[in-house]
C-alpha cells in the first residue's frame, strides 16, 4: 500500500477552555495497522477535567493534546498483515496501550503497566493523542468488532462499560446482593447496568440530580434517592449497622463515601470508582464494622466482554447518550458536558 496521505480535521485542547479545531495530514495505515472513520467519540470526566481546570489532581496539561479515549469507528483501510477485520465494519477502540515488558505486563496485571500509554491521556509526556478526529490510524490489535445492532454512539460506550465491568468484577459474587451506588453520572449509570446484569437485587441509587436519576432507573435501578433534596434520605438504610452488602462509590464526594461507610452492613465491601484528591474518613466505623474499602480503576479483559454486551444490546446503552455535536462544535460539546443538570453522555460525532 502507498503512503498516501489524507486530511483529518481534530480538536486540539491548548489550554482551559481552549479548544480549537484544526486539520492536518494523515498517512494510510502501516503493517499491522487500520485505518478508522472516526464515528463516535464520547467526552470523559477527566476530559472534562482537562477543558474546565486544566488537569485534575497532579495531572496537568502541559503540551497541546487531542482528547478523547472513548470511540468507535468504522474500518476504512487495511494495512499488511491484518486480518479479523473487514472494510466497513464498525469497532470500538480500546484505548489502552501497555508495554508489555515491565514488571507488571510480565505479571499479567497490565493495568498497572510502567509504561502504559492511554489514548488521549496527559499523564505521560508527551502526552499520548486522543481520538476526537474524523480518520485515525491505530494497532488493528486495539480495534473490537462491535456487530450490526448497536450503532456507533453505542459502541463508543464500550470504554466507559469495560471500566464499569472491571468495578464489578471487584465485588465478586452479586446475585442476589443489596447494593447501593452513590452518584449517577456516566459511570455510575453504568455501574447501575453492570450490576444488574451481574444479578444484583436491589440497587439504590443517590444522586443530586433528577435528570440522573432519570437515567438511573433507566439502566436498572430499583430505588432512586435525592439527596439534594432529601439529606437525609440514606439515614434508614444506616439501621442495624448498615443494609447493603456493599457499595460502589462512583461520584468521589466525600459525604457519599461516608454514606457508603455508615449504610454497608459489617464485613461488606465499598468499591471506589469516583476519582478525587484527599478527603477526610471516619476510620472509627471503617475499623469498627470490619469493611473493606477498594479501589478500582480501569479495566483489562472486560474491554472485549463490553463490546460484546453492547453489541447484543444485552446491556443497553441509549439512555445514557444525551447530547451529539459535530466535531466543529466541539467546545459546545464540553460546555454541555459540564452542565450536569441535563447532561450525562455528551458524544462528538463525525459524520461524512
Amino acid at each position: 500500500m502507498g503512503r498516501a496521505t489524507i486530511r483529518t480535521r481534530f480538536a486540539r485542547l491548548y489550554g482551559q477552555r481552549d479548544l480549537r479545531v484544526e486539520t492536518a495530514d494523515l498517512a494510510e495505515p502501516g503493517e499491522g495497522e487500520v485505518l478508522l472513520k472516526i464515528a463516535a467519540g464520547g467526552i470523559c470526566g477527566s476530559d472534562l477535567h482537562y477543558y474546565q481546570d486544566g488537569g485534575f489532581g497532579p495531572v496537568r496539561v502541559c503540551e497541546p493534546i487531542i482528547p478523547g479515549h472513548e470511540a468507535s469507528g468504522y474500518v476504512a483501510a487495511l494495512g499488511t498483515n491484518v486480518s479479523g477485520l473487514a472494510i466497513g465494519a464498525l469497532v470500538a477502540v480500546n484505548p489502552s496501550q501497555p508495554c508489555g515488558n515491565c514488571r507488571f505486563c510480565r505479571e499479567d496485571t497490565p493495568i498497572h503497566c510502567l509504561n502504559m500509554r492511554f489514548m488521549g491521556s496527559a499523564m505521560r509526556l508527551p502526552h499520548a493523542q486522543g481520538m476526537f478526529r474524523d480518520w485515525l490510524v491505530v494497532p488493528a490489535s486495539q480495534c473490537f468488532p462491535a456487530g450490526t445492532l448497536a450503532g456507533a454512539g453505542e459502541a463508543a460506550c464500550s470504554e466507559p462499560l469495560a471500566v464499569c465491568l472491571h468495578a464489578v468484577a471487584q465485588a465478586g459474587d452479586l446475585v442476589g446482593k443489596h447494593v447501593l451506588v452513590t452518584g449517577a453520572g456516566p459511570i455510575g449509570v453504568l455501574v447501575i447496568a453492570a450490576a444488574r446484569h451481574a444479578g444484583a437485587e436491589t440497587i439504590v441509587v443517590s444522586d443530586l440530580a433528577d435528570g440522573a436519576l432519570e437515567r438511573a432507573m433507566a439502566m436498572g435501578a430499583t430505588t432512586v434517592l435525592n439527596i439534594r433534596r432529601d439529606p437525609l434520605a440514606l439515614a434508614p438504610f444506616e439501621a442495624e449497622k448498615g443494609q447493603f452488602d456493599l457499595a460502589f462509590e462512583c461520584s468521589a464526594a466525600e459525604p457519599a463515601l461516608r454514606s457508603a461507610i455508615a449504610t454497608v452492613k459489617p464485613h461488606g465491601l465499598i468499591v471506589q470508582v469516583g476519582v478525587t484528591g484527599e478527603i477526610v474518613l471516619p476510620l472509627s466505623a471503617l475499623v469498627g464494622k470490619e469493611l473493606r474499602l477498594v479501589g478500582s480503576q480501569r479495566f483489562d479483559v472486560e474491554f472485549a466482554r463490553a463490546v460484546d454486551l453492547i453489541a447484543t444490546r444485552r446491556i443497553d446503552v441509549r439512555p445514557i447518550i444525551s447530547h451529539e455535536f459535530p466535531i466543529e462544535q466541539a467546545a459546545s460539546a464540553f460546555e454541555q458536558a459540564g452542565d450536569r443538570s441535563v447532561a450525562c453522555k455528551v458524544q462528538l460525532v463525525f459524520p461524512d
